[in-house]
């Protein structure tokens, strides 16, 4: 049990029965009355957040959320198959846990699985990876000191906003997070 007193950052607890991180927290003492802690929580499942005030010296429980490194191997029908690097045991991931992230996967990509009391709840992709573009129209000279985009598509079929100076074949690093151009690699 974690009581309020104890709360940091990336602690995970189950509140009201549902799995949340703690992403901020303040302790907050009014003038009169006892002091109180405001929470921001980010659902573990759903990936919601919202905010909740606890009385002080409430208790939770905590919840061991745990990491282990998949390869994601190749995609089959609309399912995606990993196999994890210690064990070699392949799974296979529905595209609803994947989300937009989907997009970005390519084979032999190294990504994390997050489990939340020994249950799969997410994959989690490296924040910056590199990818081929495989298809953009055609850059005019004198068009890299500016910053104008363009749509190209990327070596898994995902569209992305580019530099015009970017061409069909070029190297290029994307931010995960935001599905952003962030330089050549």
């Amino acid at each position: 049990m974690i009581s309020t007193s104890d709360f940091k950052n990336g602690y995970n607890i189950l509140v009201d029965g549902e799995p949340y991180q703690i992403t901020w927290f303040q302790n907050h003492k009014p003038g009169k009355g006892g002091a109180v802690m405001r929470v921001k929580l980010k659902h573990l499942k759903k990936g919601g957040t919202i905010e909740r005030t606890f009385k002080s010296g409430e208790k939770f429980e905590a919840l061991s959320v745990s990491r282990r490194k998949k390869q994601f191997l190749y995609k089959e029908g609309i399912n995606y198959n990993f196999m994890d690097v210690n064990t070699y045991e392949q799974m296979t991931v529905s595209p609803g846990l994947l989300g937009e992230m989907a997009k970005f996967l390519k084979e032999n990509l190294e990504v994390e699985a997050v489990y939340l009391e020994n249950e799969l709840i997410g994959i989690d992709l490296p924040i910056i990876i590199e990818m081929t573009i495989a298809e953009a129209e055609a850059g005019i000279k004198g068009d890299s000191v500016s910053n104008l985009t363009k749509m190209a598509k990327l070596e898994t079929g995902a569209d992305i906003r580019v530099p015009l100076f970017i061409k069909e074949g070029d190297k290029i690093k994307v931010d995960t997070r935001t599905g952003e151009y962030v330089e050549r690699a």
